[in-house]
């Protein structure tokens, strides 16, 4: 029993030099001639076992909180350069931009469908093909206007949009009234539909879905 005391004792001071004496020893290392290291670890030994001669016995109860207090002073170390080191792998701003993307919520027409007045106008999809309502053109980089119930007159052409474009009172003047048709035109392009068309099939319009807020 007394030599479990003992050696317990011997492992916490060898702990405590190692902890609270390191800068002690570093000093001792640098001002000791390179010949005499092995004296000075010998008197170091002699001097420990001198104080542990010397040393008053302890309780084997003291002992065993001594050891129970540095290993949770040990732990509580680790668990502090534990997060640090994830706090570092993942900054801040990482986390601030994901949240920020998460907000910017939305969604976008896949395909992308025009059509008529009787249409629901809203985000399409291959099994309701709502038309769009978000349209933008990303040859001259307007958004697509509608008009519910009128088409393009033959008259409509690239130079008047380009004159008139965005003011819809103006570009009226060369829309025809027509029950269930609907009128698209951004600044470089016109359409007139009355069932869902799916803008793969018409290359000319370089129209897409701008994105749709929830």
């Amino acid at each position: 029993m007394a030599d479990d005391e003992e050696e317990d004792l011997d492992e916490l001071l060898d702990e405590v030099e190692k902890r609270f004496c390191r800068n002690v020893s570093v000093t001792c290392s640098a001002r000791v001639d390179p010949s005499e290291v092995g004296k000075c670890g010998k008197d170091s030994e002699g001097q420990r076992k001198h104080n542990r001669a010397t040393a008053p016995d302890q309780p084997v109860s003291s002992v065993a909180d001594d050891i129970d207090a540095l290993l949770e002073e040990l732990l509580e170390e680790d668990s502090s350069d534990s997060s640090q080191r994830k706090t570092q792998q993942f900054p801040k701003g990482t986390q601030v931009e994901k949240k920020l993307s998460s907000q910017s919520g939305g969604r976008k027409c896949c395909p992308v469908f025009v059509g008529g007045s009787s249409v629901t106008s809203g985000v399409g999809t291959p099994t309701s093909k709502r038309s769009c309502d978000q349209l933008r053109c990303t040859s001259c980089d307007f958004r697509v206007l509608t008009f519910d119930d009128c088409e393009w007159d033959s008259s409509c052409d690239y130079l008047f949009l380009r004159n008139n474009m965005p003011d819809g009172e103006k570009l009226r003047a060369r829309l025809k009234k027509r029950r269930g048709v609907r009128a698209f035109a951004c600044q470089c392009s016109w359409f007139s539909t009355t069932e869902p068309t799916d803008l793969r099939d018409r290359a000319e319009l370089r129209w897409v879905c701008g994105n749709h807020r929830d």
